[in-house]
């Protein structure tokens, strides 16, 4: 745990602990490119999508457009490119949001794994911090 020492507004110092899942957290959100792909969203998204037109997947899941490419790969993930796409008609399609998909950009129930991969993990880390 890390400890922070503070001196208060009435003068007296306080000392505060930092828990690890803070830290842990805290450390993975500092790298600021990535070679794997984020976690967008943890269920899949439902759009309606025209029959010819071309769409941008975001591949990454840095985009603010999810689940379309706002080119934030560049920067974030430049070794992860967006899948480009065409539906052969008007439809509502089910795109991936965890970006795990073997079927990109079209949902195949990953997520699923995705989501009980951090049960267990949230999990683990509640029993690791109860018994320090």
């Amino acid at each position: 745990m890390n400890v922070i020492i503070g001196t208060m507004r009435n003068g007296t110092r306080a000392t505060l602990r930092q828990p690890r899942l803070f830290t842990a957290l805290a450390s993975s959100m500092c790298s600021t490119q990535t070679n794997k792909p984020v976690v967008a969203a943890k269920m899949p998204f439902r759009v309606k999508v025209t029959g010819g037109k071309r769409y941008v997947w975001c591949a990454c899941g840095h985009s603010k457009k999810q689940p379309f490419c706002d080119g934030a790969h560049r920067t974030k993930a430049p070794s992860i490119s967006p899948r480009l796409f065409t539906p052969e008609k008007d439809s509502t399609l089910m795109l991936c949001a965890c970006k795990q998909t073997k079927n990109a950009p079209y949902c195949d129930g990953t997520h699923f794994k995705v989501l009980f991969q951090d049960l267990v993990s949230s999990v683990k880390k509640v029993f690791k911090m109860n018994n320090v």
